[in-house]
C-alpha cells in the first residue's frame, strides 16, 4: 500500500500519534515516508501542526500541508470563516500521488472523523480516498460508546466502496475499565474489521527515542509492527461475570 488514509471516529482520539507510530514502523523497515495533512485547523501560521508532531516523534519524514486555518473547527467551517478557499478532494489526491511517486508510503491524515466536510458541497476525506483507491485506517477510542461510532464509520466506508485496512485504538490506558476490556474483544465482531494496534495512553509525551523504540510494539505486522491482537486481547480480557 503506497497511500494509506488515516481517519478516526472523532476528534482528539489519537490520529496524529497513530500516524506517527505507523510512520515510525515503516521507517524502521527502511521505507521512505511522507505525511500529508490536507487541512490543518486550529494552528497559527508559525506554530507547529500535526505534520511537525509526526516528524518530531517519527523522525525523517517528508511533511506537507495543503491549507492551514486558524480556528479549531471543521475544515469547511474554518475555511469559510477565514475567507479562504476550502481544500478539495482532487487536490488531496493530486498531492498524495505526487508524494507517492518518490516515497514508499504516503500517510494522509484527515481532520476529525471520516465524514467531516471539506467544502460546501459536502466533500469529505472519503472522497479523496476513493479518488486515490487507497485503504483507510480507522482510529478509535476504547471506551464506552466506541462500538457504535466505530460501526457507523465502518458502514460509511463500506457504503462508499472503500477498503478499510483495520482499526487502531488511539489511546489505550494502563488500567482499562470493564467497558474497554469488553470492547477490545467485541470491536472486530461488531465492526467486521481487524484490530491492527493499540497505542498506549500518553505515547505522544514520550521522548522521540522512546517513541521510535516502542512504536512497532503497538502495531500489527500489516502496519510493519509486531503487535498481536489475540495475545493482547487475552492479556487484558474482562473477568467472567459473577453468578448472582
Amino acid at each position: 500500500m503506497s497511500v494509506l488514509v488515516v481517519t478516526g471516529t472523532g476528534t482528539e482520539i489519537g490520529k496524529t500519534v497513530v500516524t506517527a507510530a505507523v510512520a515510525t514502523a515503516a521507517l524502521a523497515q527502511g521505507r521512505s515516508v511522507a505525511v500529508l495533512k490536507p487541512a490543518q485547523t486550529g494552528v497559527g501560521p508559525d506554530e507547529p501542526g500535526d505534520v511537525a508532531e509526526v516528524a518530531r516523534l517519527a523522525g525523517p519524514v517528508t511533511g506537507a500541508e495543503l491549507a492551514r486555518f486558524p480556528e479549531p473547527l471543521a475544515p469547511n467551517t474554518a475555511a469559510r470563516r477565514a475567507g479562504r478557499a476550502p481544500v478539495r478532494p482532487h487536490e488531496i489526491a493530486e498531492a498524495a500521488r505526487e508524494l507517492a511517486a518518490t516515497h514508499d508510503l504516503v500517510l494522509v491524515e484527515g481532520a476529525g472523523g471520516l465524514l467531516v466536510r471539506l467544502d460546501d458541497e459536502g466533500s469529505t476525506l472519503a472522497d479523496a480516498a476513493r479518488l486515490l483507491d487507497a485503504p483507510v485506517l480507522l482510529v478509535t477510542q476504547p471506551g464506552l460508546g466506541t462500538l457504535n461510532v466505530t460501526e457507523l464509520s465502518a458502514e460509511a466506508l463500506r457504503a462508499r466502496g472503500l477498503s478499510c485496512a483495520g482499526v487502531v485504538l488511539g489511546s489505550w490506558p494502563a488500567e482499562p475499565d470493564l467497558a474497554m476490556r469488553c470492547n477490545l474483544a467485541d470491536l472486530p465482531v461488531v465492526a467486521g474489521l481487524p484490530l491492527l494496534g493499540a497505542v498506549p495512553e500518553g505515547a505522544g509525551a514520550l521522548s522521540p527515542e522512546e517513541f521510535r523504540s516502542a512504536a512497532p510494539l503497538w502495531l500489527a505486522p500489516r502496519l510493519d509492527g509486531v503487535w498481536n491482537a489475540a495475545a493482547f486481547t487475552a492479556s487484558v480480557a474482562a473477568p467472567a461475570p459473577v453468578a448472582g
